[in-house]
């Protein structure tokens, strides 16, 4: 089966991902999947595998699973710490019938304790680490099972112990029930439990293959995203189903990113915003690490248009491009942008892309107010298309609210441009009275500040808007070029500096904004 024909199977009968391994494998035994760590269930099989190899180990770990008792039907939350094999464990679950529920390792003992009783009393894949955090949790009440993927602990099941497990068919679970359900970035609270089918999860891979076709050759797809997230489902299945070589990447640091990318000479990178951000370093390093990058590709938020040029200018492959998605877990890609070496320090970061066409969502703007929305007035955003999520697991009347007909509404506000792009100016939670844009502010003030590495403008206890700055090794703020560089934003209040490793962020590193404007209502503000 080639890839191409592989993708129209998908686009029919949707999207499994306990088979992707093995359709892959089919295609192309040879592709390389490399890792820039080990796999905490599996040391032994290395950070250099092929996809058949790969597919191999997920049937063995079906088997192991089937063994520990999980069937059909039966909900898997795996929680565990941060590692490619959570992917890899991902599809195992899938493999034998069972609905995949993924965490982040981020989550804490407490919200995890909410989500398994919400899942009514899954199967718990986990490892020591998770295990020990979880020792004040009833897991004897809240779960059918314990299992650990990694060492063993009292009255859990150990995957180890079941090495050479006979094998199982696969289950294919039915096209439009749940199969994968991965959680929201939780920045007002509990997380939601978006539900994924294997329908949903294969339409919104068809504007995205088609980003991918830009790639002509065969080069190293890197992928640096939470392997909990429904955007590793997509990434990893049109890397797989294409035949690139993948390069699956869990560390953060610069220095050690760098020698990743030199040694595999990356052609495509899909990355976190913030991760983007904290690698604008190594642009500036001599050996190029971003140097055979054709194409950037980012989700989750909003990027910095200095953060896009920088990256651009430090490949040296002629046409190399910047391509911004748009979308959220329960919408999938909404819209898109193109964004070029030449061009890119100019645009209005605001500017979050236009509406794909052949079959993808289709996106508007609802007043609300009653008046057509405009920059000064921005409305609703919404989208429809089949690849919305179907509910929220346990949360239905809340999914039932959120949704009109076939139109979600997605909680920005923003508006579109008489050429069509859509501009996305917050948060509708996140508006401050006086403030047309928070993240247009953060645009142009970090564009002008090479010192800050971080800013977020929040609402403070007296509705006035905050600008909360992190700088470069968190050294002090010069307050004359802050002063000349927000000169165009006299609402702003003083500016507060603090650490940036005590910015609270979701597992995706989004800031979690709310959380930060309690600041400052719980302590006195500390100015800079």
């Amino acid at each position: 089966m080639k890839g191409s024909t592989a993708y129209s199977s998908i686009q029919k009968r949707g999207l499994h991902i306990g088979l992707l391994p093995e359709m892959a494998a089919a295609v192309n035994p040879s592709t390389p999947i490399s890792l820039d760590h080990d796999l905490d269930v599996l040391p032994e099989a290395g950070r250099r595998l092929t996809v058949a190899q790969y597919a191999e180990h997920v049937d063995d770990l079906a088997a192991r699973l089937w063994a520990a008792g999980v069937r059909p039907d039966e909900r898997v939350v795996i929680y565990k710490t941060a590692g490619a094999d959570h992917w890899m464990l991902a599809c195992a679950v899938s493999r034998i019938g069972a609905v995949v529920v993924n965490l982040s390792p981020a989550l804490d003992p407490a919200t995890v304790s909410v989500l398994l009783e919400r899942v009514e009393r899954p199967t718990l894949l986990t490892d020591e680490a998770k295990f020990d955090l979880l020792a004040e949790v009833p897991l004897a009440d809240l779960t059918r099972r314990v299992i650990t993927s990694a060492g063993e602990r009292p009255g859990a099941i150990a995957l180890s112990g079941l090495a050479g497990a006979p094998r199982v068919k696969p289950v294919v679970r039915p096209i439009d029930e749940a199969a994968v359900i991965t959680h929201t970035s939780g920045t007002t609270g509990i997380p939601k439990l978006v539900v994924h089918t294997p329908r949903t999860q294969g339409i919104r891979l068809l504007p995205q293959w088609r980003l991918l076709s830009l790639m002509r050759k065969k080069e190293t797809v890197a992928i640096h995203v939470p392997f909990v997230h429904s955007r590793m489902v997509a990434a990893m299945s049109l890397a797989l189903l294409r035949q690139y070589p993948v390069l699956l990447m869990r560390e953060t640091d610069p220095a050690i990113v760098a020698e990743q990318f030199l040694r595999h000479r990356p052609g495509f990178i899909e990355a976190l915003p913030n991760s983007l951000m904290e690698w604008e370093g190594i642009a500036e390093d001599p050996r190029m690490p971003f140097g055979t990058v054709k194409v950037f590709s980012s989700t989750f938020d909003a990027i910095h248009p200095g953060t896009m040029s920088k990256l651009l200018k430090a490949s040296s492959r002629r046409g190399a491009l910047f391509f911004q998605i748009y979308g959220q877990s329960e919408v999938g890609p909404a819209v898109g942008r193109a964004y070029f070496r030449h061009s890119a320090h100019k645009a209005n970061g605001r500017c979050v892309g236009w509406q794909m066409p052949l079959g993808a969502a289709k996106v508007r703007v609802v007043s609300r107010d009653g008046e057509r929305p405009t920059e000064h007035n921005p409305g609703r955003i919404e989208v429809a298309w089949p690849g919305l999520a179907k509910t929220y697991f346990g949360e239905q009347e809340r999914y039932d609210d959120n949704r009109k007909g076939q139109w979600w509404g997605t909680g920005d506000v923003g508006y579109f441009t008489r050429f069509g792009c859509l501009h996305m100016l917050d948060r509708e939670v996140d508006m401050i009275p006086g403030v047309r844009s928070s993240l247009e502010i953060e645009d142009v003030v970090l564009s002008k500040l090479d010192e800050l590495s971080e800013l977020v403008v929040v609402q403070g206890r007296n509705s006035e808007p905050v600008p909360v700055i992190c700088t470069v090794d968190d050294r002090p703020l010069d307050l004359a070029r802050w002063r000349a560089a927000v000169a165009d934003f006299p609402q702003l209040a003083d500016p507060v500096q603090i650490p940036q490793a005590e910015l609270p962020r979701t597992a995706t590193l989004k800031v979690q904004r709310l959380a930060l404007a309690r600041r400052f209502d719980q302590q006195p503000q500390e100015r800079a």
